[in-house]
């Protein structure tokens, strides 16, 4: 959070947090497992927005608040003249995260935590 601080959004109800949603960026167009581990690949000036995590309180899930983030997170994505924003989700996920306009581009590179993850991609420019 020392390095990109900008880049995390936090919800909070009632003074709980509720909702988050984080993720360097970068000029790589591809999101790397190195990028969890170091921090120093985050570029202020990058083309990419990566999203590393889209978390919800689990007495809030189902109304609404992970897609007040998204939307919030893909509108300063382009404010800041982004190429556009990239994720990596299990296949259960994709058909969630298309709704917002992300394309599955296949199996990802990534071996986080030892499971099959999708990248996913949406171009702003």
């Amino acid at each position: 959070m020392k390095v990109y601080a900008k880049h995390f959004l936090l919800l909070e109800l009632d003074g709980v947090l509720i909702a988050m949603i984080n993720g360097m960026v970068t000029d790589e167009p591809d999101l790397k497992d190195e990028m969890y581990h170091n921090a120093g690949m985050h570029n202020e000036n990058g083309k990419w927005q990566m999203i590393f995590g889209l978390e919800s309180h689990p007495d809030f899930r189902k109304q609404g608040y992970a897609a007040l983030l998204i939307e919030k997170f893909i509108e300063e994505a382009k404010k800041q003249n982004r190429f556009g924003l990239v994720l990596t989700c299990k296949e259960i996920l994709i058909h969630y995260y298309e709704k917002f306009g992300f394309v599955n581009e296949g199996i990802s590179c990534s071996e986080h935590g030892n499971v099959v993850w999708y990248q996913m991609r949406k171009k702003l420019i």
